[in-house]
């Protein structure tokens, strides 16, 4: 349900205890107490039919007896009494309750379905069972049982865990840092990660978000959130159970190296989440992002006191992939007339163990003001010779003055005062510096804020577009897997996959399937016409890895040797797996390229993410060498890039002495159609292709193995979902005729879609510009292009349409509201070629999908001067009234 009542919740403008308790020792007292403290601003009550007065407070039997209807009721009672607790709020009208009580059960009959379905019934929100609570700062609200109450901030708090939230707690009262919000969330039997990372995200008091996450339970959900919101705000998230692997045995290589932590990883790369390996780099994060913004770059210059621990924060930096900013002869000379004659002279700027106040001034003066560098890192030892409270303290004046003077943005200061007590930590903190107690430590905060700019800008980069020469035979594809299915198996035959590979575009060596060895022999012999040598291997279902038994013999080069070794593999398998079905001999012809590299790639199945395509390096001994990377499909050029670039092998890819690069992108686009052909077929459970030979030339399927089975539906939709990313929805693609004979194609919008929106843009005139944006539109920006175009199928959709020159003349898109009930349409046209009826066939389209979807209805702003729309909408059945906030404006809506 997304953001629905949310604030309600967690902006409450009343509150009721219910179960609070007259033991000193519990949770309900524990709450009550919290509250109090808190001093929560509105109407505030208790209720406990037995008791009627609770720690000097008066307490009620019932909510109804209250004299508010309480928008939040925190329930802290036993479980058994919760579902009546939360029928009667949805009767009076509460927005929602914050379950804290554990022990709800699950199943039928259990109280928290009865709690759900109460809340249900009238719309209300469930916070928990089972959690520590809500502290929310900017309203007085400390609805939990921590012990401390957190500062108000700009760091929300998402958290499965209620313990890891209160050290959270703890750890930013010490630190200075505060919070604009803290959910710990528990069975999320209702309200779970995604609807709060929505929530957070368009939260204006909220700079960044953190999580703490066990396990996901909506794969396709979290994602879209998270993508969302890490398009405006960093969100940065610590998983535990890394060493978790995945509970199902793996029948095929890619299904062995898709290990559970490896795809979460894969799924917080793809939308743009910054991963963490444990709660110290979560502490590091929240105290970097909580105070400064992202630098411009990765060039880090370093000023200290003591030469031994700049170099050490250099080898870190490299160590991440950061720069120590190089620094310019005017650099120099300003620093040389400002220092004594024994500093460094480079970066790290080592002022020397005697500097003072007055030197780390000056010198921090210079690079401050130099551009060579994105931030600055201040490091000090402390001495006997110079007091760091001082130099602390003149620090933070002069990174004030540079923060007045550069309002629009300052360069990021950080600063490790190694060993320094609580008081040198107040005055960095009070400051608004990120400090560190090591130099390590302070390294990372910078990396954190880095890697943060760098997902911002991957995920409004361009993708490069497909050759429009790959057009898979799909139906084709699909009948090869029909059929195996049919026939009752779970796995297709060699030949199969041969012409399930071809039909998207992907070799393969020649294969052949021999019932006996005599038709082995005819098969090889036609392959020697060819002038190559033969490779025959055991054909059985039952036999996955075939070199297990010996069932593979290479570079035979006369009938009379593939005749005994066809024998001989027969009569192994039979000797060594007595119990498998053996259905004959694979004949294939010998692949000698001396100078290929053996490569993995596939797709396999993960319980909470659903399809993830997997890539490595190839052989035999690809789960010891284990060198492999994960992504989510579906995937473009830039993604499939980045896939390869996260391997070892990837190296080997390149040129090297005498060996030539493998033909550009020949992998990345097999990657592509791998993906794909998962997003059409999704009976596919598992492919595997090992080896993939690549070199110069091209790439080559040696050996594949495809598994199938029944379409699965992990993910909500109108149709069998296996992508926890939705993929691009080709079966919406269109060709129209309108009223005046003019055809058109319309396709659903794609990343790379953003020149050619650009181009469109350019015969959009400004008036109607202004009708569509409700505002003068001068330029129109790479970022503001890439929202538009990058869309997620699962919330958004947008069409448009070109005329037969290729040319784009319109687009159409809608929105859907954080409940997917409501939809929101925008239209826009090319203004010479209005009055055609594109707008109409657009409209009825967007319709169409609409109503496939579920949603219930359309709506739209349209301004009072455009005639021309509020007629189209009018003849489409359109409901037309006057916003009572803008007398210029016409809310338009249509019940589907």
């Amino acid at each position: 349900m997304s953001t629905y009542r949310l604030k309600n919740l967690l902006s409450p403008r009343s509150v009721a205890l219910v179960g609070a308790s007259s033991r000193p020792v519990s949770v309900g007292r524990a709450v009550l107490e919290n509250i109090r403290k808190a001093e929560f601003k509105g109407p505030f009550g208790l209720v406990n039919p037995r008791h009627a007065e609770i720690g000097g407070m008066a307490a009620v039997s019932s909510l109804a007896r209250l004299s508010f209807v309480p928008e939040l009721i925190v329930v802290t009672a036993p479980p058994g009494e919760i579902p009546d607790i939360i029928d009667q709020a949805g009767r009076l009208g509460s927005a929602g309750a914050l379950i804290l009580s554990a022990g709800l059960g699950h199943g039928p009959g259990s109280p928290q379905e009865a709690s759900t379905a109460a809340a249900r019934k009238y719309g209300m929100r469930l916070i928990g069972p089972n959690c520590l609570g809500i502290m929310m700062p900017g309203v007085s609200l400390n609805a939990s049982f921590a012990a401390h109450m957190p500062a108000a901030g700009n760091l929300a708090l998402i958290s499965q865990s209620g313990a890891i939230a209160a050290g959270m707690v703890d750890w930013a009262a010490q630190r200075g840092v505060g919070f604009s919000g803290i959910v710990t969330i528990g069975d999320q039997i209702d309200v779970d990660i995604a609807d709060l990372l929505d929530y957070f995200a368009m939260d204006p008091k909220t700079r960044a978000i953190l999580l703490y996450i066990e396990a996901i339970k909506d794969a396709r959900k979290f994602m879209s959130a998270a993508r969302a919101a890490a398009r405006v705000k960093p969100v940065v998230v610590v998983k535990s159970g890394r060493m978790a692997q995945g509970a199902k045995a793996a029948a095929t290589h890619t299904g062995a190296l898709a290990g559970a932590d490896a795809v979460y990883d894969a799924a917080f790369r793809r939308a743009g989440v910054l991963r963490v390996s444990d709660l110290r780099e979560l502490f590091d994060c929240a105290e970097t992002l909580g105070r400064v913004g992202s630098p411009a770059g990765k060039r880090l210059a370093i000023l200290t006191n003591g030469g031994g621990i700049g170099v050490l924060a250099v080898d870190r930096l490299a160590d991440l992939g950061g720069i120590p900013a190089p620094m310019t002869p005017e650099t120099r000379q300003k620093l040389d007339a400002v220092l004594p004659r024994c500093w460094s002279g480079a970066n790290p700027v080592d002022i020397v163990g005697d500097a003072d106040a007055p030197r780390y001034a000056a010198a921090l003066e210079v690079l401050l003001g130099d551009p060579g560098n994105d931030a600055v890192l201040v490091l000090n030892v402390q001495t006997a010779i110079a007091s760091a409270a001082q130099i602390a303290t003149t620090v933070t004046e002069l990174v004030g003055k540079h923060r007045e003077k550069h309002r629009s943005w300052a360069k990021p200061v950080l600063a490790a005062w190694v060993g320094a007590d609580q008081k040198i930590v107040t005055t960095l903190s009070a400051a608004g510096i990120p400090n560190y107690p090591t130099e390590d430590d302070a390294v990372r905060g910078f990396m954190h804020m880095v890697r943060h700019r760098e997902v911002v800008d991957e995920l409004s980069q361009v993708p490069p577009a497909m050759p429009d020469t790959f057009a898979p035979d799909v139906a084709a594809a699909k009948q090869i897997v029909v059929t195996a299915l049919s026939d009752g198996r779970k796995w297709l035959e060699p030949v199969e996959i041969k012409h399930l590979l071809g039909c998207y575009d992907i070799a393969m060596v020649p294969t052949y399937a021999a019932e006996n060895v005599e038709q082995a022999v005819g098969y090889a012999d036609e392959i020697f016409a060819r002038g190559a040598t033969v490779v025959l291997k055991i054909m059985s279902r039952d036999i996955l890895h075939k070199s297990d038994v010996g069932g593979v013999v290479l570079n035979l080069t006369t009938p009379v040797a593939v005749r005994a070794a066809a024998a001989d593999i027969l009569a192994r398998a039979k000797t060594l797996r007595p119990e498998a079905r053996i259905d004959g001999i694979i004949v294939q012809a010998m692949v000698v390229k001396a100078k290929a590299r053996e490569l993995i790639m596939g797709v396999a199945d993960d319980p909470t993410f659903g399809t993830v395509v997997v890539f490595g390096r190839g052989g035999t001994a690809v789960e010891v060498i284990n060198d492999k990377a994960l992504a989510l499909p579906p995937l473009d050029l830039r993604l499939a890039r980045d896939l390869i670039e996260r391997t070892r092998v990837s190296r080997l890819l390149r040129a090297y002495r005498d060996v030539p690069a493998v033909k550009q992108d020949a992998v990345a686009l097999v990657l592509i159609k791998l993906a794909q052909m998962a997003a059409d077929i999704p009976e596919i459970r598992e492919l595997d292709i090992n080896p993939l030979l690549a070199d110069e030339t091209g790439v080559t399927a040696v050996d594949a193995r495809v598994a199938v089975g029944p379409p699965q539906r992990k993910f909500a939709g109108s149709a069998p979902a296996n992508f926890a990313v939705r993929a691009y929805p080709s079966q919406w693609e269109r060709r129209l005729t309108l009223k005046d004979g003019w055809h058109i194609s319309v396709r659903p919008l794609r990343p790379e879609d953003e020149p050619t929106i650009h181009e469109f843009l350019r015969h959009v005139t400004p008036h109607d510009l202004r009708l569509r944006f409700f505002a003068p539109m001068k330029e129109f920006t790479h970022e503001f292009i890439a929202r538009l175009t990058q869309l997620d199928y699962a919330r958004a959709m947008a069409f448009i349409a070109f005329d037969d020159s290729n040319e784009m003349v319109g687009v159409v898109r809608l929105h859907s509201d954080s409940i997917y009930e409501r939809g929101e349409y925008a239209i826009l046209l090319r203004s010479d070629l209005k009055g055609r009826g594109l707008g109409w066939a657009l409209m009825q389209l967007i319709i169409d999908y609409a109503r496939s979807e579920g949603l219930k209805i359309i709506s739209g702003d349209v301004l009072k001067e455009n005639v021309v729309m509020l007629e189209m909408c009018r003849q489409l059945g359109f409901e037309i009234r006057p916003d009572p906030t803008e007398p210029d404006i016409c809310d338009v809506r249509l019940k589907l």
